[in-house]
């Protein structure tokens, strides 16, 4: 009976806890037109209750972050959530962050505006692709974002392209989306890397390839 009873206090205690992360509103950003594109990016895009963001900030930065993708052939549409959850969760910090993802179960590719990160080293931004996601395998195939991040569009794009090329590679070339310092004038993606994210991406089922009628 004690067993019984600790085993009950148990399943209690996790709906408790699924209960306390909630989607308050969901919206679908206007995906940008691309002709000729090969492959559909969907992403889950989450931000929080209570933090410094605000919706009008994030559907800007995300909106201009996907139409980055269009010179890949990528058309990207994003599903704008925001969540009601405990303080922890509006933070980066893999313990806690992977508790979110084990009860929220997101879509991924998922993309998660939080007010900061409490990892050590503290990064602005932070991609969790397969290579790097051996120690924490429910954050698989997710992007960070904290409100003090510069330079939006560019960086949301530019750690979704490490996702989705599932490497941490960064290119010295002026202008590129993946110079390791990202600026407002690093947007281009050469061909080479454009097809490692196609191919990488579709590998993965973070793409979906655009069937070609005859």
């Amino acid at each position: 009976m004690r067993f019984a009873g600790h085993a009950l206090l148990l399943l209690w205690a996790g709906c408790a806890f699924a209960q306390n992360v909630e989607t308050i509103s969901s919206e679908t950003l206007a995906a940008v037109p691309v002709p000729g594109a090969t492959h559909d990016l969907r992403i889950a895009a989450h931000m929080f209750e209570g933090t410094h963001w605000n919706t009008a900030q994030a559907r800007t930065a995300l909106s201009a972050a996907g139409a980055l993708f269009a010179q890949c052939g990528i058309a990207v549409a994003i599903d704008l959530h925001v969540l009601r959850t405990p303080r922890r969760f509006r933070y980066l910090y893999t313990q806690d962050s992977r508790d979110l993802l084990k009860t929220l179960a997101p879509r991924k590719p998922a993309l998660f505006l939080v007010e900061d990160t409490r990892n050590q080293p503290a990064y602005d931004a932070e991609a969790v692709g397969r290579a790097n996601a051996r120690s924490r395998p429910e954050m698989v195939d997710t992007v960070w974002i904290t409100f003090t991040t510069r330079d939006l569009p560019v960086v949301i794009a530019h750690e979704i392209a490490h996702v989705l090329a599932d490497s941490g590679a960064h290119s010295r070339e002026l202008g590129n989306l993946m110079n390791e310092d990202t600026d407002p004038g690093n947007t281009r993606l050469s061909p080479a890397q454009c097809e490692a994210l196609r191919t990488r991406g579709e590998a993965n089922t973070l793409l979906a390839p655009r069937v070609v009628k005859p």
